[in-house]
């Protein structure tokens, strides 16, 4: 990737709220990195060096000095247990492992799951332990006595006048990451450096970030590649504030202190810092600070309410096959007389694609034709372009069916509305079918957030003796709110949406209770389908 500043050094502080801050993106280090992965004990380049890591300096410097060497780097979710790392590790044939201290015991485990399953065969890759000195110095002892090498001293081995090449073939890999793999073994997605280049400057012009931009590590480094910003910021050279830890407390003191202007983070994270408590909040805010947000549709009133704490929020919509955000909510001039209502209602919607991405359409799955822009027929989300994928690692069945007709398939089913804007509405498999009419479950969760209890909540089909299925929410009540009489809360919530949905879209039960969430922080909405499984029917009244 170009836009590296020249060499400098790096300067590095880490401060007492958890947070890092990382400027100047040095040339020399990198030199350092790369010509340390001609390390002896590899013999050659690695082809796939593993990362895992929370949000710390190595993970992103790792995003250069990785593809800098010619091999591909893959960071590992590391909320994962043994079981899925060491399948990721072993399907993606990691020749190096680079992690954190505070995670050795977790790629120790995994790779000690591989040697058991391998037997004789097991070749232990290299294994590289991050020291970091705000973290208890037993796990890094522990990781030098099994033999893995600390981080600075295999940077030190490096030469820092080693010249790099650029890849020859902008198709070679750049990044492996893993879907989440809620239903499946996750799929191990392969992204290619025209991909990443496109897509990170796409980043910056879609967000309007200038240079200089200070940026808060929220959004975690290895979910697709902190959708690009990690080259993003090399770019414009931006400054990261690296967070382990993602707290409301610690975003509004960064905010505070450190002079952020910019993060990303899913839904879920916006809802944390609205329901903060108010000793953990700093307001009002010392600047308007720009917030994108992905990887689930953000209700209005969760846009409404950032929107009132003065946040200025991007929604954006995209796949781990697209290197993260793919289509923009573009705001329009005309919506700043909007009731707040009304234009978080519009801001919610997926919007229009980025300028990396060459198309983007709405179709009927079956003939492929475009749907009509009329905000109401729903067909399939489809993107083709650079800014897509090259595939799925070792999975051709997959790649076939997700490439059928030159197109890339999201399995978002959505509609385009006059204006142009796109907007999801379902999961295929999540559309609720009542007495043979669609319901979007994502519609239905718009109105349940609304309640004023509901702090979380998600919709599912439920078998129903009468109309074949009808929907039912699942919620997690917010903090002080009184929720022993459930039946009595069940009523209300259901009292509630009746007064804002159409009949047959008001949930017919009500289950209270946290709910589960993949490592990326989506709700396993298959395990939710589960659980209304085993409730059984909702019951034909038999008035």
């Amino acid at each position: 990737m170009n836009g590296i500043q020249q060499p400098v050094h790096p300067k590095v502080r880490t401060d007492g709220e958890g947070w890092t801050m990382y400027f100047n993106i040095s040339m020399f280090l990198y030199n350092q990195f790369v010509s340390s992965l001609h390390h002896p004990r590899l013999g050659l380049v690695s082809r796939e060096v593993a990362v895992i890591a929370p949000n710390i300096p190595a993970i992103y410097e790792a995003h250069f000095g990785v593809p800098m060497a010619g091999a591909v780097v893959n960071c590992v979710n590391i909320r994962l247990n043994a079981p899925t790392v060491a399948f990721l590790l072993e399907h993606s044939s990691a020749e190096v492992v680079m992690v954190d201290q505070e995670f050795f015991s977790l790629a120790e485990d995994s790779l000690r799951i591989i040697a058991d399953q391998k037997k004789g065969s097991f070749k232990k890759p290299l294994v590289i332990v991050i020291g970091d000195h705000t973290c208890d110095p037993s796990a890094l002892q522990d990781a030098l006595r099994t033999g893995a090498i600390e981080y600075e001293k295999f940077l030190e081995t490096g030469d820092p006048e080693f010249a790099w090449k650029p890849p020859q073939d902008e198709w070679k890999s750049i990044a492996l990451g893993y879907t989440s793999g809620t239903t499946s073994s996750p799929k191990g997605v392969v992204l290619h450096h025209r991909g990443a280049y496109l897509m990170s400057l796409s980043g910056a012009l879609v967000w309007k970030m200038n240079d200089g931009a200070v940026y808060l590590w929220t959004l975690p480094m290895f979910h697709c590649n902190g959708w690009c910003y990690t080259w993003t910021l090399a770019a414009i050279c931006g400054t990261s504030i690296c967070l382990r830890q993602v707290t409301a407390k610690a975003i509004f003191s960064a905010i505070a202190n450190q002079g952020v202007t910019h993060f990303c983070g899913a839904p879920v994270v916006l809802n944390t810092l609205i329901n903060a408590p108010p000793a953990d909040t700093i307001l009002p805010l010392p600047r308007v600070v720009d917030v994108m947000t992905a990887g689930a549709a953000p209700p209005p009133s969760v846009l409404a309410a950032m929107s009132k704490l003065g946040f200025h929020v991007s929604h954006t919509y995209g796949l781990s096959e697209t290197y993260g955000p793919s289509t923009v909510c573009a705001w329009k001039p005309e919506w700043d007389i909007l009731p707040d209502d009304e234009r978080a209602r519009l801001q919610a919607r997926q919007g229009i694609r980025y300028v990396g991405l060459e198309g983007l359409d709405v179709v009927d799955p079956k003939s492929m034709a475009p749907v009509p822009a009329d905000g109401s027929t729903l067909g399939e989300i489809v993107m083709r372009g650079n800014a897509v994928m090259k595939g799925y690692l070792k999975n051709p069945k997959a790649n076939a069916e997700a490439f059928e007709n030159g197109w890339f398939h999201s399995g978002d089913l959505g509609v385009r509305h006059p204006d142009g804007y796109i907007e999801v509405k379902d999961r295929a498999k999540d559309i609720i079918i009542s007495g043979g009419e669609n319901i979007s479950s994502l519609e239905v969760e718009k109105a349940v957030y609304l309640h004023p209890a509901v702090l979380e909540a998600s919709v599912v089909a439920r078998a129903d003796e009468q109309w074949g299925e009808s929907p039912c929410a699942f919620v997690t009540l917010k903090d002080g709110v009184d929720g022993s009489d459930e039946a009595a809360m069940a009523a209300n919530v259901i009292k509630f949406c009746r007064e804002r949905l159409p009949g047959y879209w008001v949930p017919k039960s009500v289950v209270f209770g946290p709910l589960p969430k993949t490592a990326t922080g989506k709700i396993k909405k298959h395990e939710l389908r589960a659980k209304a499984k085993e409730l059984g029917p909702v019951r034909k009244s038999r008035m």
